[in-house]
């Protein structure tokens, strides 16, 4: 989904002019959003101007973190795969764009969808809804989970449960075989719709972190499973999550197997069209073909390839 609207492609000002401060690394982790400045914009006269609150836009320049691999490509990155997910595989993203700085240089951009009309929109991230903080659950409080426990969050959060579960599962999926390591539990959130209950917001933060972080060894941000001593057999003998972890994480999601198989199996048939959209993207053209490595490996964890 890109940005609807008339949103100029260049902006008026260099990010140097933006000023931003360092972000220091927290934790262990290899984290994109956690080295990432983000920057709040509204359209005034036609051009983006910077506000302190508010704003209907955030931007996400190239983040200045030396210990990233094609860090220069983290704007495409992340644009090419929220576009992926909501062109080829039915998830709905937040809108977006890739922009460019004054002087050339690629940014992020996407609309906020906890504003509309001009006006905040109730949002609260399944960490808020879990009662999980820093302060509560120490440094990795939104890694210390499971997606089975995140579908009990789910159900909790949203009266219409049994049709947003599904979608987070489909996510899920989509976040192991594009190898996004930031899916954790504040990256899916619950908003007020404009009937007054809760759903699902939009997707958001859908990158390849792989890409960036290749000696990254661990598979998914949250384990699958609730029991943090239950492994399948399959798991026990590869070492990975395959489709048996999937149909089994499927069934808290209120999914048979035949379901889930049926998820996956989609993947692989879209492949051409994923080959394709890559070819077009914005990435230089090393992080193409890596990028494409990265998703053919995840699907051959599935005996898809």
């Amino acid at each position: 989904m890109s940005v609807r609207g008339r949103v100029p492609d260049v902006l008026p000002f260099t990010k140097a002019d933006l000023r931003l401060p360092m972000t220091l690394r927290k934790g262990q982790r290899n984290s994109i959003s956690g080295v990432q400045s983000k920057v709040l914009l509204s359209i005034v006269d036609g051009e983006f101007s910077v506000v302190d609150k508010g704003g209907d836009f955030i931007l996400k320049p190239v983040p200045e973190d030396s210990l990233s691999r094609f860090a220069a490509d983290i704007p495409a990155n992340e644009n090419l795969t929220m576009q992926i997910a909501s062109r080829l595989f039915r998830i709905r993203t937040a809108e977006n764009k890739c922009v460019r700085f004054a002087d050339g240089e690629l940014a992020y951009l996407t609309r906020r969808f906890d504003r509309r009309d001009g006006k905040p929109v109730r949002q609260e991230d399944l960490c808020q809804i879990a009662g999980r903080s820093e302060e509560t659950h120490g440094e990795s409080y939104k890694y210390d989970f499971s997606y089975e426990e995140m579908a009990d969050v789910v159900r909790m959060a949203c009266p219409a449960a049994r049709v947003e579960l599904p979608k987070v599962f489909r996510q899920i999926v989509f976040d192991y075989l594009f190898a996004n390591g930031d899916a954790h539990l504040k990256n899916f959130s619950v908003y007020e719709s404009e009937l007054g209950d809760y759903v699902m917001t939009p997707a958001y933060d859908l990158l390849n972190t792989q890409l960036h972080f290749p000696g990254d060894l661990t598979f998914m941000a949250l384990s699958f499973f609730r029991d943090p001593d239950f492994a399948t057999p399959e798991f026990e003998s590869l070492g990975y999550y395959s489709m048996p972890d999937f149909v089994a994480l499927g069934r808290s999601y209120g999914l048979d197997e035949e379901s889930v198989r049926g998820i996956v199996g989609e993947f692989k048939t879209q492949l051409p069209q994923v080959e394709a959209m890559v070819a077009e993207s914005l990435l230089s053209e090393d992080a193409k073909k890596e990028y494409l490595r990265i998703f053919r490996d995840r699907l051959a964890m599935f005996r898809l390839m």
